[in-house]
């Protein structure tokens, strides 16, 4: 009586916590599973950065289920009519919250943490517990009924042994003929340590310490992507102010042009030349048409912003003319860096080539593991079981009657054709990894020389094109005068025009120029910080880099007096 009591406690028991394990909701599940993850980032990224941020990657449907969700709201939200005016600063923090690349960033970055839960699962204690119920019906029409029950735990350890208790729980019971019934249990422990082939912490928790090491690439990884990406919005904004200038520039050299051809229209009754005029007429509708075009161009570049920025292009989106002004307050910010010391800084922080540096240390490792499955398998196991009582005592164990073994077991490598392929290929992998961080400290440099040369050649234009935007008015004004004196030909006005305006357009185009070649040389070298308000207009680096004593230190153009360096002088370097 006692024993078929405690048989239906125990099922009782069993059957209560699998309603428990059903009925955990996925909504648990996946808080669950943030919640593991959000502590591994914010650990690499507290151990990378000696700080945290507030990584998530919910949106707005996060706390929604699929099948909420209908298409008309998807056609609903793209098609909402609304104006909106950004700053950069704005625009780069809707940028984060919209961007659908930001966002699969991110994702990534979460997926490579959630990996990392997997494996570090595997060196915890594995609970387990499972239950079957049987009914038979035999030829000779006899009925049973049966109960198999096991539970237990196991453990794998990082010096490669795997250990596991259970206990197993048989219930028989015959319904027809003669009536018996037998209830038996075994307690059981078990313990496998391998020797040689996935013996120590080195080998057996590779797969953890991988994983462990993607996740502090991800976060590298995610970190310069941020840098990248609002670097990205800081300079399309400012191209697209640019090519508002340019409207701007067009329309009133459009307008200069109506002028031009009404004055000498009215001159030509008794003083101007039929052809000066036509020539005046055929200027102003190309001028016309310039304008025109340049506003074309700069509505389809809006449209590329706002999907950039996550707008529906259903959204009026306006610029802050502002930031430009500000821009050009400021003026050039002169980096004071060269290529050695550029190149030494990038070699510190730059996070993708720290990476790259990691990853081919991870080459190295991963030879050691291969080489380790070239070796016999030996291992020492022991295991320990005992039965319960007779007859039906399923849960009294006699421990005097327990079965005990210990032993070694040996595979000799007799056939190891994967294994021998996975070792050279490790081989391979590492000298693979060796070139390429090779080229990687090349191409490095390589980009560093480019951005300076670029840096200072801009420099340069920059400063030529605010010279001819001064000489090109200059010229315009001379030519109108001469004109309405009758001592030029409209020939004169129209080069004039035609230089001014192209000064004009070139000279803010050299400032923006400018501004992105100098943030991407600060980006190539890691040292670029975007997480503070108007980054563009400072120096925008997390180092004190050296002031610049003149803006021909690191020329490769000039000279020290200013001079253009002549061929000979420049090959003779």
């Amino acid at each position: 009586m006692r024993s078929a009591a405690n048989h239906q406690i125990h099922l009782l028991v069993f059957a209560s916590f699998s309603l428990f394990c059903i009925g955990c909701s996925s909504t648990a599940y996946r808080k669950n599973a943030d919640r593991d993850v959000y502590r591994i980032i914010a650990d690499a990224e507290e151990s990378i950065f000696g700080k945290t941020s507030d990584f998530t990657i919910n949106t707005e449907y996060a706390d929604r289920k699929p099948k909420d969700v209908a298409v008309e709201e998807i056609f609903e939200n793209r098609n909402r009519e609304e104006r909106v005016t950004l700053s950069i600063d704005e625009a780069i923090q809707l940028a984060v919250n919209n961007n659908r690349q930001y966002q699969g960033e991110k994702e990534q970055l979460y997926l490579t943490a959630l990996s990392l839960t997997g494996e570090r699962h595997e060196f915890r204690p594995q609970f387990f517990a499972r239950s079957a119920a049987t009914r038979v019906h035999a030829s000779d029409g006899e009925k049973s009924e049966s109960v198999n029950s096991d539970a237990g735990i196991g453990q794998l350890l990082s010096t490669g042994a795997d250990i596991s208790v259970s206990i197993a729980n048989d219930i028989l019971e015959f319904l027809t003929g003669d009536p018996r019934k037998s209830a038996t249990s075994t307690l059981s422990f078990n313990v496998f340590q391998p020797l040689l082939r996935g013996a120590g912490w080195k080998i057996a928790a590779e797969n953890l310490k991988q994983a462990e090491r993607n996740v502090i690439y991800a976060v590298r990884d995610f970190a310069h992507f941020q840098n990248e990406f609002a670097l990205d919005i800081v300079i399309e904004y400012f191209r697209l102010l640019q090519q508002k200038d340019t409207i701007y520039n067009e329309y009133n050299n459009y307008q200069s042009r109506i002028e031009s051809t009404r004055y000498l229209r009215a001159r030509s009754v008794d003083r101007e030349k039929a052809l000066d005029v036509n020539q005046a007429e055929q200027a102003e509708l190309s001028s016309r048409n310039r304008y025109i075009n340049s506003i074309v161009r700069y509505r389809n570049s809006l449209d590329s912003f706002k999907i950039r920025l996550g707008l529906p292009q259903t959204v009026d989106l306006r610029l802050q003319d502002a930031e430009m002004e500000s821009l050009e307050e400021i003026g050039l910010i002169l980096s004071g860096l060269d290529v050695d010391t550029s190149f030494r800084y990038a070699i510190e922080h730059r996070l993708p080539l720290l990476n790259a540096i990691d990853q081919f240390e991870d080459s190295k490792r991963k030879t050691v593991v291969a080489a380790n499955r070239l070796k016999p398998s030996l291992g020492l196991f022991a295991s320990a079981s005992v039965d319960s009582e007779e007859p039906t005592n399923y849960d009294r164990f006699d421990f005097d009657e327990a079965r005990r073994s210990i032993g070694v077991q040996l595979e000799l490598p007799l056939s190891r054709r994967n294994e021998r392929n996975s070792y050279r290929a490790s081989l391979i992998s590492f000298e693979s990894e060796l070139r390429s961080l090779s080229l990687t400290l090349d191409e490095l440099r390589s980009d560093i020389e480019r951005d300076i040369r670029e840096l200072e050649r801009l420099h340069q234009n920059y400063q030529i094109q605010t010279n001819a935007v001064a000489l090109a008015e200059k010229q315009v004004s001379g030519a109108q005068l001469s004109i309405e004196s009758g001592n030029a030909i409209f020939r004169d006005l129209e080069e004039a025009q035609d230089d001014l305006i192209a000064a004009q357009n070139a000279q803010t185009a050299a400032l923006v120029d400018y501004l992105e070649s100098r943030l991407n040389l600060l980006l190539d070298i890691g040292i670029l910080i975007t997480d503070t308000n108007r980054f563009w207009l400072t120096d925008a680096s997390a180092l004190s880099l050296p002031e610049r004593l003149s803006a021909n230190a690191v020329s490769t153009t000039l000279s020290e007096d200013g001079s253009i360096l002549t061929p000979d002088e420049i090959f003779s370097q």
